[in-house]
């Protein structure tokens, strides 16, 4: 029986998984989005989001253990600068996960995983987003209008 055993091995040995992820988590950062297989990129989440939260408290221990999972100098800095202004205030989910449709060679399921305050075009769209009518009536004009269009013109001979 498989009890508790949830975790994903991605077809691969435990070393050569640790250093799928671990390069993936420092594209990720470097890139703030990135292209992958939807499988890849749920366990990348799970790897990520706690190395992330740890990030919002810069402190040696903090890097320490960050460093020891990412194992990039420049990455780690970038995060702990960077990343961690800007995800200070949020809770939790950092990442998101976009679906983008099967890939042609193996219909392996593909997505986009990125950095959710990094989403310039989504954060465009909620701060402009209107908020909803509660009300439905006609404006003056549309009733205008439509008055006018039902009227036969009158044509001169």
């Amino acid at each position: 029986m498989r009890h508790n055993k949830k975790f994903n091995h991605l077809g691969r040995q435990k070393a050569h998984r640790e250093a799928l992820l671990s390069n993936m988590a420092c594209s990720l950062i470097k890139a703030k989005r990135i292209n992958t297989t939807l499988a890849k990129a749920k366990e990348l989440r799970k790897y990520v989001e706690p190395l992330l939260t740890k990030a919002k408290n810069d402190s040696t221990s903090n890097r320490r253990v960050v460093f020891s999972y990412l194992q990039d100098k420049e990455v780690v800095k970038e995060m702990f600068q960077e990343v961690a202004e800007k995800i200070a205030n949020r809770p939790g989910g950092y990442t998101r996960i976009i679906k983008t449709g099967y890939r042609l060679g193996d219909a392996a399921e593909m997505c986009f995983i990125e950095l959710v305050d990094y989403n310039e075009n989504m954060l465009k769209g909620d701060a402009s987003k209107k908020p909803a009518k509660t009300r439905r009536s006609r404006s003056k004009k549309s009733t205008e209008v439509a008055t006018e269009a039902t009227e036969a013109p009158v044509v001169a001979e």
